[in-house]
């Protein structure tokens, strides 16, 4: 993901680079951050988030929660705007982030994907309308080294189809089916999981009926898009001081 980031960032007329960082271990720490393509960013990889922050107005953030956490106090010390891609927070962990937009701009999406997105919409569409007699199942899969699952995408899907519904998903999330499960709660949302290959990322919601099915999905050939709709948020954020915001808002949708 950091590799299509800076793709992007390369092809943007309105961006530049001006820090990459990875972990203390990383065997890429001191090479050039356009190396992989061929190119000379004249920016070096490191672990030193100050020296990464320098003279950054943005900072993408496509890692995981212990390190996101460790870049917001960063951040707000500099005032440099976060857009955070990573997944797989705790509540304890989402309220820090809402705290740090008190003082910086953030965009906080579980998907920075501009398709994926419009999933979303279309899917709180297909709820209100879907709302009786249709059993509703979401289904994601992922290359094998994702680490968390369900994938912070299909959560929010199922967030925003209980929320359309008037439905509290921690109610009525199922995420685990075996045994003798008995009928199939209707008034249930549940959850499937795949993890295997190089699967950049598949996600479907089943609304199933009596006689019909609908699958609204979204499938991802590539990283690509991830990046577009990342800088399209660090545009989004440029001039603004402060507050939480999510890609509804960078759509306008």
């Amino acid at each position: 993901m950091g590799r299509m980031l800076i793709e992007a960032v390369r092809a943007a007329d309105d961006c530049a680079l001006t820090g990459a960082l990875e972990r203390a271990d990383s065997p890429a720490l001191g090479q050039d951050a356009g190396a992989f393509a061929g190119w000379t960013s004249g920016v070096a990889v490191s672990a030193d988030l100050d020296a990464g922050l320098k003279n950054a107005r943005a900072l993408i953030d496509f890692t995981r929660p212990d390190a996101t956490l460790a870049h917001l106090p960063a951040c707000q010390q500099k005032g440099v705007a976060m857009v955070i891609g990573t997944t797989g927070f705790t509540d304890a962990q989402k309220a820090r982030i809402v705290q740090a937009a008190q003082t910086i701009p953030i965009v906080f999406a579980p998907n920075m994907s501009v398709g994926v997105n419009v999933t979303f919409k279309l899917l709180e569409l297909a709820a209100k309308a879907l709302a009786s007699g249709y059993d509703i199942e979401i289904v994601e899969a992922h290359h094998r080294h994702k680490v968390d699952a369900p994938s912070g995408t299909a959560l929010k899907m199922g967030e925003v189809i209980a929320q359309a519904l008037g439905r509290d998903l921690k109610q009525c999330a199922v995420y685990d089916r075996r045994g003798v499960t008995g009928e199939r709660d209707g008034a249930s949302i549940g959850f499937a999981v795949i993890r295997g290959g190089d699967i950049v990322g598949d996600h479907t919601a089943i609304f199933a009926g009596a006689g019909e099915r609908i699958e609204i999905s979204h499938k991802s050939s590539s990283r690509a898009g991830y990046a577009q709709g990342s800088l399209r948020a660090v545009r989004f954020l440029a001039g603004r001081k402060c507050g939480l915001y999510d890609m509804n808002d960078v759509l306008g949708l």
